[in-house]
């Protein structure tokens, strides 16, 4: 008798930012992005020269946990869901722990994208989501086996989720989703007037 069984499987944690402690308050978060990047002139800079939409802290400030508490809080409970999520993924971490390596601010206006890109050298990347006005794009995760396929026909419109070559993620203002940092993905255009922001970060093994 035939046997399927699935095969390497590609995790996708999806949370509440506030199911752990400390609770973070989205508005008042929304309001300290749009105030850093109103002030974050070598920011504004580096968006410019290399054509990025919008405004992000990528590039400019390393440090937003200690400049401002809000964004401590955000990293205390982020650190909580990467636990979590790093315990259902069955890492042998040994003696050290995922610590955070960066986080920074994305502020998408409406038609901007954020190509297709992965994050090397980081375990565990993510995302929490602070505005999704209506049509705000989804974020886009790829198939991490296209590469290979070569010779492989497209898949049904209709295929089950697990086979399907993209999958789209809609996230809720105060969502977080974590992902292994190998995963390729990408914001597609944003077909919303109101600017989508959100706040991206990535997790290393500890030294």
């Amino acid at each position: 008798m035939s046997q399927i069984e699935s095969l390497f499987v590609t995790r996708l944690y999806r949370a509440r930012l506030s199911e752990f402690d400390p609770a973070v308050d989205t508005d008042e978060l929304e309001a300290s992005c749009y105030s850093i990047a109103e002030d974050d002139e070598a920011g504004q800079e580096w968006c410019e020269e290399n054509g990025y939409p919008g405004y992000t802290s990528y590039a400019s400030l390393t440090d937003l946990g200690w400049r401002f508490p809000i964004f401590a809080d955000v990293i205390k409970a982020l650190d909580q869901h990467v636990a979590n999520f790093a315990k259902d993924l069955e890492f042998d971490l040994g003696d050290k722990e995922l610590v955070l390596e960066d986080l920074w601010i994305n502020i998408l206006p409406e038609g901007g994208t954020h190509s297709s890109h992965l994050h090397p050298h980081s375990v565990i990347s993510g995302t929490t989501y602070v505005s999704m006005p209506d049509g705000a794009s989804a974020l886009k995760l790829e198939d991490p086996r296209s590469a290979r396929m070569m010779a492989a026909p497209a898949r049904k419109k209709d295929a089950r989720r697990e086979l399907q070559t993209f999958i789209y993620v809609k996230p809720e203002v105060g969502d977080v989703l974590l992902w292994e940092s190998w995963l390729r993905h990408e914001v597609p255009m944003n077909m919303a007037e109101d600017e989508r922001i959100s706040v991206s970060f990535n997790y290393k093994w500890g030294e």
